[in-house]
């Protein structure tokens, strides 16, 4: 019976990960995690997208309890940014479309143009957003109540991705290394092994699976399955049993980034809820605001800016909060490992695959990872067929979420310099040329967008299309043919929910000022 499981790496992916497991399976397993006091985590991804509300409420774990610890903030969306010429700026939300006759709203705001912001016609978050609102009433309430979030007396509803049947309005940012400590003491409480101890040899058996590690101070760590945690080194799965790595930079060239925390008074500055990517010269600039400070960084493209330039440009879009700042510089792996479970190994992290930051995809990675480990976990025959499944699901969403990064980049309006005219002539992959085109006789729909699971929806989608503005779309042609009453009604109740809320609901300072 397969019993010991092995986690090397800590950081916000090996920790998730043993938490999750301690959650999960209980004492049925031995957890231990092994990570090296001297190799810092990455540490900057600190933005996510709804679906890692299901990650907390499966530990049990109100938001009450961990996001003070984590300096936590809600997150309604991305607001992109001079990425259709400076100036300009929409939100991509975590919020469904809705439908009149039969047709998106999308759809009838390209026949009717009631604004020339798409956004704040078609979603209630966008006002949200500018009026920096919270998404919950002072009381705790949410401002939308579709979703059964307790059950009663009051335990967290105990769901997983798969549940993910309706649109939660929100996720969250926080700071990455207190996420880290929290869940170090809430999986070691529950029994998971900590071990702090640099590993200097994976062993392999005859058959070239691990059979344990070596390590400098605890000797040999003996188990049975073995969770590579270890970032971009990818030190089991890569290194040692040597599996290739696809690289995407022929289609998302950005490789590199350089970050700064910067501190923040929030109850001067507001707290916007929503995370920031402004368009840049040769690539962008994510703000991520924090409760206490603000999380910010250029991803760029080593090939059009050097890192002195990219450093310069982010310390100048800061302005004089960032000087005496360390930045950090980070050269990125941009690519998935062919498979991620190899033999008796599984890769969770970076380790597995990355893509750049733009849609806060890292810690839903993870979260995946993790949730597809225990539905697929083996037993003491290692069929092979849960190891191919797994590896299926997870090359699926990396490669799905790929195609909606280069849809960003493809459909951009901007063309001012040679980064973004060469974004419109670059490599696609394979099925979004033919998607793009025939989103441009018909707006993208559940059935014509990436067809396997991938974290978004065609709401995204025409989020991004609409926003961008690079790509010639038109309404169907059926909507010139009915009657647009039940629509014009539709749109003017949306004017006024968001004008209401906007005056109901308290900022997010003040709402997180009290929690805190």
């Amino acid at each position: 019976m397969l019993s010991k499981v092995v986690i090397v790496g800590g950081g916000t992916s090996g920790w998730m990960t043993a938490a999750y497991l301690r959650a999960a399976l209980g004492d049925s397993i031995d957890v231990t995690l092994v990570e090296s006091r001297r190799i810092k985590t990455i540490g900057v991804g600190e933005a996510t997208f709804s679906t890692v509300r299901h990650f907390f409420d499966y530990l049990g774990l109100p938001e009450t309890e961990w996001m003070p610890k984590c300096n936590a903030t809600y997150k309604l969306g991305i607001r992109f940014e001079n990425w259709r010429h400076q100036g300009h700026y929409f939100y991509h939300p975590f919020e469904r479309l809705r439908v009149v006759d039969g047709f998106p709203l999308t759809d009838w705001w390209l026949q009717k143009k009631p604004s020339d912001r798409f956004d704040q016609d078609v979603f209630l978050m966008s006002a949200i957003c500018d009026a920096e609102r919270s998404p919950r009433y002072l009381d705790g309430r949410l401002f939308e109540q579709d979703f059964v979030e307790q059950r009663e007396g009051g335990e967290l509803e105990r769901t997983t991705l798969a549940e993910q049947n309706t649109q939660f309005p929100y996720a969250y940012q926080f700071d990455a290394s207190l996420l880290a400590d929290f869940l170090t003491e809430y999986a070691t409480e529950r029994g998971a092994r900590h071990i702090e101890d640099d590993v200097l040899e994976v062993v392999r058996d005859e058959r070239g699976w691990i059979s344990h590690l070596r390590t400098r101070e605890h000797g040999d760590i003996a188990g049975d399955l073995f969770i590579d945690c270890t970032g971009f080194r990818g030190m089991l799965l890569n290194q040692a049993l040597e599996e290739p790595f696809i690289s995407y930079q022929d289609t998302l060239p950005n490789d590199s980034a350089v970050a700064l925390r910067v501190p923040v008074d929030m109850e001067v500055k507001g707290l916007r809820p929503c995370t920031t990517a402004t368009a840049q010269e040769a690539g962008w600039i994510w703000t991520i605001p924090l409760f206490g400070r603000i999380g910010t960084g250029y991803v760029y493209a080593g090939d059009y800016i050097t890192p002195d330039e990219a450093e310069r440009t982010l310390r100048e879009f800061v302005g004089p909060e960032a000087d005496e700042l360390e930045a950090n510089h980070i050269r990125m792996r941009v690519g998935r490992s062919r498979n991620s479970w190899v033999n008796n190994c599984v890769a969770i992290g970076l380790s597995s695959g990355f893509v750049e930051p733009l849609e806060s995809t890292g810690i839903f990675f993870i979260q995946h990872g993790i949730e597809e480990l225990v539905k697929h976990f083996p037993d003491a025959t290692w069929d092979p067929r849960l190891r191919d499944a797994y590896n299926q699901a997870v090359a699926n969403v990396m490669d799905g979420v790929r195609e909606f990064l280069v849809l960003h980049y493809r459909c951009a309006a901007r063309s001012d310099n040679a980064y973004w005219r060469d974004a419109k002539t670059r490599a696609i992959p394979d099925g979004l040329a033919a998607r793009l085109e025939a989103w441009q006789a018909k707006l993208p729909t559940q059935e014509t967008v990436f067809p396997h699971y991938h974290g978004f929806e065609s709401y995204s989608y025409l989020s991004m299309l609409l926003g961008l503005g690079g790509l010639d779309l038109k309404p169907a042609g059926a909507l010139a043919l009915m009657d647009d009453t039940r629509v014009t009604k539709e749109f003017q109740l949306i004017k006024d929910q968001a004008r209401e809320l906007v005056q109901r609901l308290p900022s997010q300072y003040e709402y997180l000022a009290q929690m805190h």
